[in-house]
């Protein structure tokens, strides 16, 4: 055989070589393709059995809210007090299901890409009353004081007021369950001429310095003894984090065992058009 019969054989081998490559590389991103459709019909039938049962659910819960409702208040006789306990603990139990239905309904919505941001301006003033009212027959019945502190030369926001409500709630909840007492401070500071960032400090029990990096991933919680007396999905955190990156900001938090906690969010003073459009894709 000639040398350039050699030349040849060798080069015809290398392209047969190759053209087996190219077709295992074909054959693995066609399995890659098949496995992502896999997994998004997997998410897209998890985020509409979320959506369907926290639906489903909600019926029922309202009607129980409601029914206790119309005991507490004697319409169809006044209940002594160990009927009052009781109903008190029905209640109780309803609205904590009812906010864990929820949590599963916004994360359905996020994950769906079906969330809605509504911005609008408004004044932190009014956000901090609001919150101070919800929050009132809570503290009233604790040993904790909820502090907020007037803000100073703080401006009109431009941003949806009812995520960040819900993002604050979540921080003022979980802060009030694990200060049994003592006090729970809320804050709002301009940061960097553009930006506002609202604190929530309490001076309870503390978290464990090994969950500071998981503590706003999904289902994590804090294991202490209180943990087990306070039922949630673990999910209000996780919420927060998600719903600021759609604001446009960013949370975080630092905390010390026995010496309390501090939970903020970083949010823009106004809130990009383009956000708000990416939000809802």
């Amino acid at each position: 055989m000639s040398d350039s019969d050699a030349l040849r054989a060798e080069i015809d081998a290398l392209r047969a070589e190759l053209d087996e490559t190219n077709q295992g590389v074909l054959a693995l991103y066609a399995e890659l393709d098949n496995q992502a459709e896999q997994l998004r019909q997997a998410s897209e039938l998890k985020s509409r059995f979320l959506s369907y049962m926290s639906h489903e659910f909600r019926t029922p819960l309202g009607s129980i809210l409601s029914m206790t409702r119309l005991l507490t208040d004697g319409l169809d006789g006044q209940l002594n007090v160990e009927q009052h306990k009781q109903v008190d603990f029905i209640a109780g139990a309803a609205r904590e299901l009812s906010d864990m239905v929820d949590d599963l309904l916004d994360l359905a919505k996020i994950e769906a890409g079906r969330i809605t941001i509504s911005p609008e301006w408004f004044e932190l003033m009014d956000l901090f009353s609001a919150l101070r009212g919800m929050f009132r027959p809570i503290v009233e019945s604790s040993q904790t004081d909820l502090i907020f502190e007037e803000p100073r030369d703080m401006p009109r926001l431009y941003t949806d007021d009812k995520k960040l409500a819900q993002i604050l709630r979540n921080y003022i909840s979980n802060a009030l369950k694990f200060t049994p007492r003592g006090e729970v401070r809320v804050s709002a500071s301009l940061e960097g001429g553009d930006r506002v960032r609202f604190s929530v400090k309490d001076t309870g029990i503390g978290i464990p310095a090994e969950l500071h990096d998981v503590l706003f991933d999904d289902f994590t919680q804090v294991d202490s003894p209180l943990q087990k007396r306070v039922r949630g999905t673990g999910l209000g955190l996780s919420l927060c984090r998600q719903f600021a990156h759609l604001l446009g900001g960013e949370v975080g938090m630092t905390s010390r065992i026995g010496k309390g906690s501090t939970f903020h969010v970083v949010l823009p003073l106004t809130l990009a058009v383009a956000e708000v459009a990416d939000a809802g894709e």
